[in-house]
């Protein structure tokens, strides 16, 4: 009884340990004669599966957080420590692997590659990490299953609509199981009913444990996450619960 209950103990210690740790994190763009400071001194902290939105205006610094958490880009300075590593020092060959494993990307723009049909437009990743054929296959059918997309797998992006090509980018991030989404304006180019569609496919995400950080501009759609953070100025302004 005594070991069941000590493993039960480490289990939740390990299961709500911090996933993404942010540390006086600075990011400065220009040179000694024009310096801009996109993030001052930003300090946050995600736990493993929390739904996390990051909210502010155009200019605010959000973007250049999500190319940060990301490992699109790069802190001036600070600590970014990622599963318990810090990797603030990593090149951009290690920051690629770690996006690779560790990080899905859902982006406002869909980023597809337009001569790519949907099932491709998944397997892209996958095969960048080195699977087999044969695992890939099975990866991204069931990542289209999972948005609804099975029968639409074999068609291009200009022959479905937004909210179906928002639903590809989010089989694309799902099929090598990351266990963190980052969702940039996911919702931005699309009509309100599809919008909430995907939404709601990111919410079903976090309820099956993922890690979310979703960037947004728009408080109601960042009200479906459990913490909101607020950024002004590349600083944390406000952290609503």
């Amino acid at each position: 009884m005594h070991i069941i209950i000590v493993n039960l103990y480490l289990y939740w210690r390990i299961d709500v340990k911090d996933l993404i740790v942010l540390e006086d994190l600075y990011k400065t763009y220009g040179d000694e004669d024009y310096k801009v400071d996109a993030l001052n001194g930003v300090n946050i902290s995600i736990k493993r599966g929390e739904f996390t939105a990051i909210v502010g205006a155009s200019g605010s610094g959000k973007s250049t957080l999500m190319n940060i958490i990301g490992c699109l880009d790069s802190p001036t300075s600070g600590k970014y420590i990622l599963d318990e590593t810090d990797i603030v020092d990593y090149n951009d060959k290690e920051l690629s692997l770690i996006r690779n494993k560790k990080i899905g990307f859902i982006f406002q723009c869909f980023n597809l590659v337009s001569g790519l049909t949907a099932f491709e437009n998944v397997e892209l990743p996958l095969i960048y990490r080195g699977m087999d054929k044969a695992e890939r296959k099975k990866l991204v059918i069931t990542a289209l299953k999972r948005v609804s997309l099975e029968g639409r797998m074999n068609h291009k992006p200009s022959e479905m609509s937004g909210g179906q090509q928002q639903r590809v980018a989010i089989a694309r991030a799902l099929a090598a199981q990351p266990p963190i989404i980052l969702a940039d304006e996911p919702t931005g180019n699309l009509d309100r009913k599809s919008g909430e569609d995907v939404m709601e496919m990111i919410c079903e995400l976090h309820r099956q444990g993922k890690t979310i950080v979703l960037i947004t501009h728009d408080m109601k759609v960042a009200k479906m996450a459990e913490r909101i953070i607020q950024i002004s100025d590349g600083k944390v302004t406000k952290v609503f619960n």
